[in-house]
């Protein structure tokens, strides 16, 4: 049965298109009785709005777009949650989008977000200086970066200092005493990877007598963690690191698994650091210390800028916020916890 018209409902009710209208989008200028009239009809008829077409009259959707690097890592999982968590306060749905790191992909994505008439896009951009973003903001439809620092005050942006949560790291393995470090991570052309490596380094040089070795893998993913973890495995016990910081928390439990499949004991002879605190981390075989991301408050934080920015935009100016990270120290590399 095809869904009866907004004439039909209001033949039926005996009132005007235009009244129907108002109850379905301004109901407190509607009388009482006369609301109640229209909305028992709305019920008895089975009409249900048609959003997209009122969408296309407005010239906007109440829909934001999310794309994201990689669905199946929980980090993101966890933003999409922040993100969605404010917009259904706003009456607002978010659809969300995965690019798989693959800039076809992701610019396929932002196309079919526009010409949805999408009301933003909140993005973890495969590359933050992308042209096709350029032209989306210059075409009017708000952008916020998510997990990524804005190059410049043209747009707004919600990051983490990633130097800071690798110095973190790195300072923490030194502390513990380890002399061999390694750093798995990549591709380091992703921005959070390179910044992280960048921490763990200068934390390295700070404390001296400290060797730093550069695992890159082609994807943040716990296979990739394994491979890692096989080929570090493989070394000669003088020359193998007794320490690793993971890139993300699937590298570190995908380095866990080949541990154990090694039969090298963590912390005992592999101290491992992960990076995001998923909850995977502390649940694993043995519990993961991490660096922690306040990961909802990432995409609550986005929505919020994006909220403010459809709302007002003449009043709105972009901003660029920053957390902090913190160490969650757990038995992965402290013995004391461990024993």
């Amino acid at each position: 049965m095809a869904n009866p018209s907004i004439k039909e409902v209001a033949q039926r009710a005996g009132v005007s298109v235009g009244t129907v209208s108002n109850v379905l989008n301004r109901p407190w200028i509607v009388a009482p009785r006369t609301r109640q009239r229209v909305q028992d009809t709305i019920r008895e008829l089975g009409f249900v709005r048609n959003e997209a077409a009122r969408h296309l009259r407005a010239g906007r959707s109440r829909t934001v777009g999310l794309v994201v690097l990689d669905v199946a890592n929980p980090f993101f999982i966890d933003v999409a949650r922040g993100a969605e968590a404010l917009a259904d306060e706003h009456d607002t749905m978010v659809v969300l989008c995965n690019s798989d790191g693959d800039p076809h992909r992701e610019g396929r994505h932002l196309d079919q977000l526009e010409q949805q008439r999408v009301m933003g896009i909140l993005i973890t951009p495969v590359r933050t200086d992308s042209p096709r973003l350029r032209s989306l903001v210059a075409r009017g439809t708000p952008v916020v970066l998510v997990d990524r620092a804005a190059a410049h005050g043209g747009r707004c942006s919600v990051s983490v200092d990633d130097r800071l949560g690798g110095r973190l790291a790195g300072t923490h393995l030194v502390e513990r005493g380890h002399r061999r470090i390694a750093f798995v991570g990549g591709p380091l052309s992703i921005q959070q990877v390179a910044d992280r490596l960048a921490g763990v380094t200068a934390a390295v040089e700070e404390a001296g007598g400290v060797s730093l070795e550069t695992l890159e893998m082609p994807t943040l993913s716990v296979a990739a963690g394994r491979a890692a973890g096989e080929r570090i495995a493989a070394l000669p016990d003088a020359s193998r690191p007794t320490a690793v910081f993971c890139g993300n928390d699937l590298l570190a439990l995908g380095f866990l698994q080949a541990m154990a499949a090694q039969g090298l004991r963590v912390p005992h002879d592999m101290a491992i650091v992960g990076y995001d605190d998923i909850d995977f981390a502390a649940a694993a075989a043995v519990p993961l210390s991490s660096v922690r991301q306040p990961r909802e408050l990432l995409g609550r934080t986005a929505m919020e800028l994006l909220q403010e920015e459809v709302e007002d935009p003449g009043a709105h100016r972009h901003r660029q916020v920053i957390f902090q990270p913190d160490l969650v120290v757990r038995e992965s590399s402290d013995l004391t916890r461990a024993d």
